[in-house]
């Protein structure tokens, strides 16, 4: 089994030479490349790219955290025990913050690109920046936002040519909610990112914080398919079938009253060209 193999290598350090190219495709669709090529000793051209592209990264996070320093925000899907470049900075804000936040990133050099009921994405050069007042796909709100930035921790983090910088990270048991819930309720593909999220980090603490978001089917869920993983019956990415996603999602509609009162708002998406365009793309795609 690829995904086994790939598991096996990341928690051993070690690789066969014949399957090393294979496996690096397979991490670049399960979002854990640079964490597979660091555990594995790799000193090739790639590991040099991925790294700088890491610091770039990393000094993003640090500028863009500094632009919001003094607001109630908080860096999510950030914070990974298998590292990862990821194409975004994401970071949720309070509502009451969100304007001052896009003026901060406004002066900055950024610009606003999309703007929706509860995300902002604002682009400068390379960097993406999505402002979410609440953790949300299709205007619909899988996630109370403000229960979560009850949540928050500060960090440091590594940049070059300075120590490391202070920034605000959801807690690491807030980021297994919000993996689990991103995966299945928003996504419907499950990746080793998300395996090792739930995996290292999961206590009991995230299990009530769970169920306080009416998150607790795709916690759920992500545990069903970590069993599955790790017994070699099904390979990552995993994409879940029509039938097991509009479950979870009925449930999930009768147990959160953010979720049911939202879920109207997609009513108002179906007449954009973009959303067909989206949905086509969500359809063909491997990963997110």
């Amino acid at each position: 089994m690829r995904t086994l193999n790939l598991i096996r290598s990341i928690n051993s350090g070690k690789v066969s030479e014949v399957c090393i190219d294979e496996l690096v495709e397979l991490a670049k669709l399960n979002k854990v490349l640079l964490g597979f090529l660091r555990r594995i000793g790799y000193e090739g051209s790639l590991r040099v790219l991925e790294e700088d592209r890491y610091r770039c990264y990393m000094s993003e996070v640090a500028r863009v955290s500094g632009v919001m320093s003094g607001l109630d925000y908080a860096l999510f899907k950030f914070r990974k025990p298998v590292e990862h470049v990821s194409v975004d900075i994401d970071i949720l804000v309070y509502s009451k913050h969100l304007r001052e936040a896009v003026r901060r990133l406004k002066r900055a050099g950024f610009r606003v690109e999309v703007l929706e009921p509860y995300t902002v994405t604002m682009i400068r050069g390379g960097t993406i920046v999505d402002l979410y007042t609440h953790p949300s796909f299709a205007w619909i709100v899988y996630l109370d936002g403000e229960r979560l930035l009850e949540e928050v921790e500060t960090i440091g983090v590594k940049v070059v040519g300075s120590e490391n910088v202070e920034v605000k990270t959801l807690s690491l048991e807030a980021e297994v909610v919000v993996a689990a819930a991103h995966a299945i309720y928003k996504e419907h593909i499950y990746l080793l990112a998300d395996y090792y999220v739930i995996k290292q980090w999961l206590n009991k603490k995230a299990l009530k914080l769970a169920e306080e978001l009416n998150a607790e089917e795709a916690l759920q869920a992500s545990l069903k398919l970590n069993y599955q993983i790790e017994k070699g019956l099904t390979e990552t990415p995993i994409k879940l079938n029509p039938t097991q996603t509009a479950e979870i999602l009925a449930t999930k509609f009768k147990k959160d009253p953010n979720f049911r009162a939202t879920t109207i708002n997609t009513v108002k998406l179906l007449p954009k060209k973009r959303t067909i365009q989206q949905l086509i793309q969500r359809i063909r795609r491997k990963t997110y």
